[in-house]
């Protein structure tokens, strides 16, 4: 299974940030973070697998997931109607913020529990996913003060399960994050040009054989596989907005159509043309 560490830039000096109503659903995203992620999903019957967890939920689900703790994104495969609101927090906000603060000491309490992985349910997922809802019509204090109410009224509930026994350790040590965090940037930046496995063995100070063992070995993919398979969720995107098959195909680094369209079905089981169909008809 391919992990990715996702970036998320600190545009703000703000320990919160909300993402509103991402659509993912395309996508086969597992990621992890330094950032504590809170997610609620409405309107959808899908997987939740967070670190070594898997379980299925219905019609809703409210998350709080740790730090580093790798995860798919909830609304993978879903093809129903939905809404989705993902809150990000920053760890500086646990490491000084509350320590400082003794009058929050209950809500680090929470977030210490988040290690676990914690999936809410009852009437706390009900008003937490309301008040979640509301957050992106506030302007910022009343936006920092809602999230406060919600991580308190959280680290009240009763209504919780744990979805680790123990806390959950990502394998990766922060050398290889850093080392990670270089390769998917570059890959980010760069999937829709020619990337030689040269160039981004450099980038980690490997030789290209070490560089494939490594990352074979870490994410148990070759570089190439990886690289195919991001640049095919980059074409679902452009398919999915209008984007023809030809265009989709070079303006995602593929430097021919025969094998885009082999390595778009390897992906997916359907050629492009019958993806973009498909959805276009749903």
């Amino acid at each position: 299974m391919k992990i990715q560490l996702e970036t998320i830039a600190p545009d703000s000096k703000s320990p919160f940030k909300l993402l509103h109503d991402p659509k993912l659903n395309h996508l086969f995203y597992w990621h992890f973070h330094p950032e504590l992620e809170l997610v609620y999903i409405e309107g959808a019957s899908a997987k939740r697998h967070v670190g070594n967890h898997i379980s299925e939920f219905q019609g809703s689900d409210l998350v709080l997931i740790g730090a580093n703790i790798p995860h798919l994104n909830f609304d993978h495969g879903v093809t129903t109607s939905y809404r989705k609101e993902v809150l990000h927090i920053k760890p500086a906000f646990k490491d000084s913020t509350l320590d400082a603060l003794p009058e929050l000491k209950q809500i680090d309490r929470l977030l210490e529990l988040s290690k676990y992985g914690i999936a809410f349910y009852g009437e706390t997922k009900k008003e937490i996913g309301a008040l979640l809802k509301t957050l992106h019509l506030l302007e910022p204090f009343a936006f920092f003060m809602k999230v406060i109410t919600i991580l308190k009224k959280l680290s009240e509930s009763a209504e919780f399960e744990l979805l680790h026994t123990k806390p959950f350790v990502n394998k990766y040590n922060k050398k290889e994050q850093k080392r990670l965090r270089k390769i998917y940037a570059l890959i980010d930046e760069r999937y829709h040009e020619k990337i030689g496995l040269t160039e981004v063995a450099a980038t980690c100070n490997l030789t290209k054989e070490a560089f494939c063992r490594y990352f074979k070995k870490t994410t148990g993919s070759t570089f190439i596989s990886f690289l195919n398979q991001y640049r095919i969720s980059q074409a679902k995107r452009l398919l999915l907005s209008g984007k023809n098959v030809s265009e989709t195909c070079y303006e995602c680094g593929f430097e021919s159509l025969s094998y885009f369209n082999r390595s778009f079905k390897k992906v997916t089981g359907q050629n492009p043309s019958e993806f973009k169909k498909v959805f276009k008809n749903e």
